[in-house]
């Protein structure tokens, strides 16, 4: 496999608060990152920050860190499958993932395999819910999760390896290099996870059959700094999976899934006065493989390319007031054996201004227009509010319209595409209250979301399936998110919990859609003593309904993860850690026919020169 390859050269090439969940981002100020809008303009919206001590203490998916760390629900085929999100009751295709300020959803099915991100390869991971289409285009709708790399321009030199090993013979293995000077800044990373992944079914004689799995990535970050406001900076990412594809209780599967994706962009910044310019390019390649019988040469397979230039002008009018305008082009080509050779061309430009009225009033407001001859592409807006009021307490409201373009597959799958597709779309509301006192921070957020023009494959008169925009749908409900933290001499406390209740119907049934809960609760707690740390994870999830007319129901269920660690060392350190996932051992499914594991275990070392 080539991945193997890459990964032993990797190796030998770079071997010469448990949380922070907050409703702002000062944070991101402190190092150079190259999503300047998540940082500029997400003030009137819930924006949570997962930092890499949190991605540490978890399983290296992103399905693991945000089931356990957010109110995003993920519909999963067995562990380590395929995964699918539900961000506010939306579809997995409606939620955005922003590589370094870049759209990365799939062109070939609209939307992001959790299971393929390995979140070790990121500083942070940011998710921001509600409306973003204004800034981020297509999917923006439940929310975007914002994978972020930095640079740092300052004299250090700093590794870090991390191996692990646990039940159904699972392996990790994670190298990061940090080198910087006040000129150049450069970070590195590999990562190789592996997995027989052959649990027993709970209450069954049964296992998880043709799941194993392994996938490589590697990642890096490179800037150079001509003079205080002038840098050039690269960030890269390759992923290559090989998955084989488990069945259900009642079949066997031997189908498997091989997927190759890269990611190159380069970025020049330069400052000049109150004016601040980037120019960005980038090219990004998905492919995949599919194979019914992983016995056999026989394949299906498809791939796009995409090249994207963007210009993107800030200027700083006045001390209270920032003006961002955003120009941009995108050129995918897609090749397939089931879509043919097509290409599609997008213009778009967008302007944003946030301003401070007066110390308790401040307003975002942004507007985005795309041109393109693939669908009718609506004017797409965000306005939003801030109202500090006292020094605990701070009101927030953001109104948007935002959307979905039809896929590769659904306007070009041979004979059964439909090219007459409108985009999905949506109007979505939202009011959010912040408290926050010296240890404790509180916030809840009401929404509101009517989405038309929803595509659907349905049999059309010949039998055939084929998608159409025929529904609508509508979502709404209410989040609550708590942290608190204390230091009591040196005994240290981190709790953290997360409340999400949805309704998400479809307008003409007036039913709830498939796989979304009503409920859905996460929490953690955290205790230090020296050095040792001993953490907590508790997930709850809701039943769901997995057909349309709400007549087949999946139970819900309660899953909890215990974990300990000591940390050797002062200026060179080796963290020795053991987690202990299902800890109760219950028989749960995300997916109906799918089980998930019960109690199994996981031993890591981290270490640090």
């Amino acid at each position: 496999m080539t991945a193997k390859k890459l990964f032993l050269f990797g190796m030998f090439l770079l071997c010469q608060v448990i949380f922070a969940q907050q409703d702002t981002i000062v944070n991101l100020k402190e190092v150079i990152i190259s999503d300047t809008q998540l940082k500029n303009f997400s003030g009137t919206q819930s924006v949570l920050v997962l930092t890499d001590s949190v991605i540490k203490k978890n399983q290296p998916s992103l399905t693991n860190l945000l089931s356990y760390n957010s109110l995003i629900y993920f519909k999963e085929n067995g562990l380590g499958m395929v995964s699918s999100p539900s961000f506010r009751g939306t579809t997995a295709q409606q939620t955005a993932v922003i590589w370094n300020g870049i759209n990365i959803n799939s062109q070939l099915n609209g939307q992001t395999d959790f299971n393929t991100i390995t979140t070790r390869d990121f500083d942070n991971i940011t998710v921001r819910a509600g409306g973003g289409s204004s800034i981020y285009g297509s999917s923006a709708l439940g929310g975007t999760v914002h994978l972020n790399s930095e640079l740092r321009f300052a004299n250090q030199f700093q590794n870090e390896w991390q191996l692990n090993y646990g039940s159904f013979e699972t392996f990790g293995a994670h190298y990061k290099t940090m080198i910087s000077n006040g000129t150049w800044s450069t970070q590195i990373s590999v990562t190789h996870n592996s997995s027989k992944n052959d649990y027993k079914y709970l209450d069954t004689q049964k296992h998880n059959e043709n799941g194993q799995f392994e996938n490589t990535s590697l990642n890096a970050s490179l800037g150079y700094r001509f003079s205080k406001n002038h840098y050039l900076k690269y960030y890269s990412q390759i992923f290559d999976s090989d998955r084989h594809f488990s069945g259900t209780i009642g079949a066997v599967s031997k189908s498997k899934y091989r997927d190759y994706n890269y990611r190159n962009l380069v970025e020049w910044d330069w400052l000049i006065g109150k004016v601040t310019s980037k120019l960005k390019v980038a090219f990004l390649g998905e492919k995949y493989a599919y194979f019914e019988n992983a016995h056999t040469h026989n394949f299906e397979t498809s791939k796009t390319e995409t090249a994207l230039a963007k210009q993107d002008f800030v200027y700083q009018l006045t001390p209270s007031m920032l003006v961002n305008t955003i120009f941009e082009y995108t050129q995918t080509k897609g090749i397939g054996s089931q879509i043919g050779t097509n290409t599609r061309h997008i213009g778009a430009a967008t302007i944003l201004l946030k301003q401070s009225v007066f110390k308790s009033f401040s307003y975002e407001i942004s507007g985005r227009k795309e041109v393109t001859s693939s669908y009718a592409s609506p004017f797409l807006f965000s306005f939003g509010t801030k109202h500090p009021l006292g020094s605990h307490y701070t009101l927030v409201t953001n109104f948007s319209r935002n959307f979905r373009m039809p896929t590769f597959n659904d306007l070009y799958w041979v004979g059964l595409g439909n090219p007459n597709l409108k985009p999905e779309s949506s109007y979505q509301g939202e009011i959010g209250q912040q408290l926050k006192f010296k240890n404790i921070a509180i916030s809840g957020t009401v929404y509101y979301q009517k989405i038309e023009d929803l595509i659907q494959w349905k049999p059309n008169n010949s039998g055939n399936w084929s998608p159409s925009n025929i529904a609508k749908a509508t979502t709404y409900g209410a989040e609550v998110l708590c942290n608190w933290n204390k230091k009591i001499r040196n005994h240290g406390f981190d709790f953290n919990a997360n409340y999400g209740y949805t309704v998400s119907k479809d307008d003409f049934s007036n039913k709830q859609l498939v796989y979304v809960p009503f409920h859905k609760f996460n929490s953690s707690l955290a205790y230090s003593f020296h050095k040792i740390t001993l953490n907590y994870q508790y997930l709850f999830t809701g039943y769901v309904f997995t057909s349309s007319d709400n007549t087949h129901v999946l139970e819900e269920y309660q899953v909890s993860n215990l974990g300990i660690n000591y940390d050797f060392g002062k200026a060179t350190t080796y963290k020795l850690g053991f987690q202990v996932a299902n800890l109760w051992n219950k028989n749960y499914q995300s997916v109906s026919q799918r089980p998930m594991p019960g109690r199994n275990f996981n031993l890591y070392l981290i270490f640090n020169f």
